[in-house]
């Protein structure tokens, strides 16, 4: 234990001297920025736009530097993405960054080994969205209904399957459609689905539309479906959707999984290194809270780590070493 104790504090010392070097080795060209990519999720989520901001913090306070914001299938698609690296960095749910380096079939066939986890950021709630007069109040009641279970690829198709698992439903037994959060909620508004799941962050635009223009309520879980949740899936936590974030709709408890940035292996510790830096720095965050402040509220440093199931990027680990975070 000593002896990888050692040789661990030896690789980081020895990382962070290439870092002061590179440092100092001037950039090739300012007229060539390093050009790098994030993978997002859908447009009427949170992932986008919370990239669109990462964006904008690189480009003004990380010179040299060029993010892409590419908008995707969310997080299964984006891990398979950073699998095949077609993406640098990507947004992902903790619970498929951890069944993605596993290998956790039917998901994943064959595990992510080059995944790296950066940053977590924020809680991402499950929400399952009905039509008021659907009369539906339970997740139980959804069987053989017409339910929104999220694109195929998607985080909230795998958060769907474990919640209507616990309940003995699977997707044979609905009226399953695999529609992107966009969709979902033209669908309720339409009546053309009874109930549609969105996985995101609180106030999701996706999931406060259709509440503008039609009468919609948010189906709990309770404790004891939670509990049995839970102890088959260890990633998902409580969480109370406050009354009047969606208009007229009152607390709902429901659960919640977090949202992460991971990135491949391949990519410099420097660059992450430095995507830390300009992210929690004063002017970084200030970027994110003008943007998304629900969201911000929940970015700090002391939960940077929380829910991260997968190895660090080691330009992730030194950047927490060095504030404390990590021993």
């Amino acid at each position: 234990m000593e002896v990888n104790q050692m040789k661990k504090r030896i690789a980081i010392v020895l990382l962070a001297f290439l870092l002061v070097i590179s440092s100092l080795v001037p950039a090739v060209s300012a007229e060539k920025p390093q050009l790098i990519t994030i993978a997002s999720g859908w447009v009427a989520g949170t992932y986008y736009p919370l990239s669109g901001i990462i964006s904008r913090i690189v480009y003004k306070f990380l010179p040299g530097v060029r993010l892409t914001v590419e908008s995707s299938g969310a997080s299964v698609a984006n891990c398979k993405l950073i699998a095949q690296e077609l993406t640098d960095f990507a947004l992902v749910q903790n619970d498929v960054a951890h069944y993605a380096y596993n290998g956790v079939a039917p998901t994943f066939e064959e595990p992510v080994k080059n995944i790296r986890g950066v940053v977590s950021f924020y809680p991402e709630p499950v929400h399952i969205l009905v039509r008021k007069d659907s009369g539906i109040k339970s997740v139980a009641q959804l069987k053989g209904k017409r339910v929104a279970v999220g694109p195929l690829g998607s985080g909230t198709e795998v958060n769907t399957k474990n919640i209507l698992g616990i309940y003995g439903i699977t997707f044979d037994d609905i009226r399953a459609e695999h529609i992107s959060a966009e969709e979902a909620g033209g669908f309720l508004k339409e009546g053309r689905v009874d109930a549609a799941f969105f996985t995101g962050g609180l106030g999701m635009p996706a999931v406060a539309e259709p509440c503008l223009v039609a009468d919609m309520d948010l189906v709990e879980i309770p404790d004891d479906v939670f509990d049995k949740l839970k102890a088959k899936h260890p990633f998902y936590a409580q969480v109370v959707i406050p009354g009047g974030l969606y208009y007229d709709i009152e607390d709902r408890q429901s659960v919640t999984v977090l949202a992460q940035m991971v990135a491949h292996e391949g990519i410099p510790a420097k660059l992450v290194y430095d995507l830390l830096t300009v992210i929690f720095d004063e002017k970084g965050l200030e970027q994110i809270a003008n943007g998304l402040p629900r969201v911000a509220s929940y970015i700090t440093l002391e939960s940077a780590l929380d829910g991260m199931a997968i190895p660090l990027h080691p330009g992730a680990e030194l950047y927490y070493i060095e504030k404390g975070i990590l021993k």
